[in-house]
């Protein structure tokens, strides 16, 4: 029998604002089928910016 496939995966939530920092985050990908989108703390920038998907290495 094989396994089922898992629903949800970690992906990288990485700043717009060019500093590198980014958060990890889960996300189901049965519901949520597009790309993450968030606005969140920078604490190298000092401030709120956008964090946006990508694939985590």
């Amino acid at each position: 029998m094989a396994k089922a496939k898992q629903s949800t995966i970690l992906v990288r939530l990485v700043s717009t604002a060019d500093t590198g920092y980014f958060y990890v985050a889960k996300k189901n990908t049965r519901t949520a089928t597009g790309k993450m989108e968030f606005r969140k703390y920078d604490p190298r920038a000092r401030k709120h910016v956008t964090f946006k998907e990508a694939k985590i290495k």
